[in-house]
């Protein structure tokens, strides 16, 4: 049995097909999706409903799911005069906020399914944990621990239990990469999304998996022109990239 992490899929379903394909994913590996499977690329409700399919997949919350989950939920209403005059000021800022960050491939799909599709996908969504903490028997004889978690550790400190963190500090805020996080545990490790490594100026390898200070981070820019989709294994600490 093995444990990967892939992260910020963005609706690149093709990229995600090939990439299982290359892991040569088993009914008994477990893999973790770290949020933002939605928006952006070609596919991301088809994305969705693949990995609503596979009973050994386990997803995280990424900003895209909560952006997307309250203009989603809205969808689902019967459209009326009504429904509209009602429209807070709230909702419109959410629906903007959510198309300048690339909803429009999810709307198309989403539109396009019957009534029940749309709120099984939206019920799905809301079962998206907001962190994992998994522990791995690895390969060199090392026991190690990983906090799975979509963006990293906002507003960190070493005495501060995850339970303590805003969703926001876990879902949205960037990770400081050259802040050491819990320098007094021993292999323990936090592996996070969000970030696509292109962006990261201390990255001496733009667009492959960044590591440092015992943050692993692992977007590798799917959606973007040359981007990859990255995945780890825990075990080995193998690397697996579909371009």
């Amino acid at each position: 049995m093995s444990t990967y992490v892939v992260s910020d899929i963005h609706g690149e379903y093709d990229k995600f097909i090939r990439l299982l394909d290359k892991i040569n994913l088993r009914n008994d590996d477990t893999i973790y999706i770290l949020g933002d499977v939605l928006d952006r690329g070609p596919n991301p409700i088809k994305t969705l409903h693949k990995i609503m399919e596979m009973p050994n997949a386990i997803p995280i919350v990424g900003n895209h799911e909560l952006m997307a989950l309250d203009c989603l939920e809205f969808l689902c209403k019967e459209i009326t005069e009504k429904s509209i005059s009602e429209l807070s000021s709230e909702m419109m800022d959410n629906i903007v906020t959510w198309d300048y960050n690339g909803s429009r491939t999810t709307l198309e799909e989403f539109s396009k399914l019957s009534d029940e599709e749309k709120l099984e996908v939206v019920d799905f969504i809301k079962e998206f944990s907001i962190y994992e903490e998994v522990e791995v028997s690895c390969v060199d004889g090392v026991d190690r621990t990983f906090l799975l978690v979509h963006a990293g550790l906002g507003d960190y400190m070493p005495d501060k239990d995850i339970d303590d963190y805003s969703l926001y500090d876990l879902v949205w805020t960037r990770g400081d990469y050259e802040t050491q996080l819990y320098p007094d545990r021993e292999n323990f490790y936090v592996i996070m999304g969000h970030t696509p490594t292109q962006i990261i100026d201390t990255n001496p390898n733009p667009g492959y998996i960044y590591r440092e200070a015992n943050q692993i981070v692992i977007d590798c820019g799917a959606h973007f022109k040359g981007g990859r989709l990255a995945a780890i294994c825990l075990e080995t600490d193998e690397e697996f990239y579909v371009e």
